[in-house]
């Protein structure tokens, strides 16, 4: 019985690994006959693995979509990665998905053996939430305009603009990014005849989706990139900061998570970075830890002035009564 049990996941393991396997290429790497190898498949499929057979010369079986989860057979690195983005998501901003990563990584790390479990825990993932809330976006929206992304399918949807004006827009739907806590749709308007930037919490799709397209070349060819500098132009606050760090370091890299970076030198380069008021802009350049001065931000200026008066207050030894 063990030795049958281990037969049909090696067998699951050859299925998942491949797409399609004939017969008696399952049975030599098995070392049964043909003939156990169907009565294998069967018991693959009493436990709702959809297991689809070919007929013909060229026939064979191959593992695919079945109406029902069967239980998946993961590698260390598979689980491992999954574990890990399962901790991601829990703070992803998409409306219960938290609690259902939260559920799933639950379940998961019961079942990793100890090995595992403690590569998951070196691999902590904390988030640094900004000072203002983000709103969340709806799952069902999500899919819904990723689906049309994937599939290249014209989308039309209602579009509530950060002036509160509701227009209705007929798009080709690129690219999904994620900027800091928001999505956002990478979008060709056609309606406009030119590329424009949406965000999904403001998105309310209208279904069926439209005939196909065929991708157009996103401005730059990078979407995430894109995305960053229509961003960085709509904040209310915006400022452009000499980092002292060269364009291709690690913080460097980091900082254009908020904004754009340009080279100025191998020493040097600068942020063009924008946010809701002076005081998100000052957390998130602390946050990077590292020494800069503000080229173009007089609020910024105003308000570090204020808040390095204050630190120097809290450090100076309390007066004797």
């Amino acid at each position: 019985m063990k030795e049958t049990s281990a037969r049909l996941l090696r067998l699951l393991t050859l299925l998942q690994s491949h797409r399609e396997w004939s017969g008696q290429e399952l049975a030599d790497r098995l070392a049964v006959s043909t003939r156990t190898v169907r009565r294998d498949v069967d018991k693959l499929r009493d436990l709702d693995y959809p297991v689809n057979a070919v007929k013909g010369i060229d026939g064979g079986y191959r593992l695919g979509a079945g109406a029902r989860l069967p239980p998946l057979l993961l590698d260390d690195e598979e689980a491992v990665a999954i574990a890990v983005a399962l901790r991601t998501a829990t703070g992803s901003g998409v409306a219960g998905i938290g609690e259902i990563a939260l559920r799933a990584l639950v379940k998961l790390e019961q079942v990793l053996p100890a090995r595992l479990r403690h590569r998951v825990d070196a691999l902590q993932v904390s988030t640094v939430r900004a000072p203002t809330a983000a709103p969340t976006v709806d799952a069902e929206v999500l899919t819904t305009v990723g689906t049309a992304c994937r599939d290249h399918r014209q989308l039309r949807f209602d579009y509530l603009g950060h002036d509160g004006d509701a227009t209705t827009r007929t798009t080709e739907p690129h690219e999904l990014v994620t900027w800091g806590p928001r999505w956002y749709l990478v979008a060709w308007d056609l309606e406009r005849d030119d590329w424009r930037t949406f965000r999904v919490d403001r998105i309310s799709p209208r279904t069926p989706t439209g005939p196909r397209f065929t991708p157009r070349e996103v401005p730059g060819g990078d979407a995430a990139a894109h995305v960053a500098r229509g961003v960085a132009r709509m904040w209310p606050y915006r400022a452009t900061i000499r980092l002292h760090t060269p364009a291709h370091s690690s913080t460097a890299r980091s900082a254009a998570t908020y904004g754009t970076v340009e080279p100025v030198d191998e020493h040097s380069c600068l942020l063009h970075i924008g946010a809701d008021s002076p005081r998100a802009l000052a957390f998130i350049l602390g946050a990077l830890d590292i020494d800069f001065h503000i080229e173009d931000a007089p609020e910024l200026a105003e308000h570090l002035r204020r808040t390095a008066d204050r630190y120097r207050r809290a450090t100076a030894a309390p007066e004797t009564p």
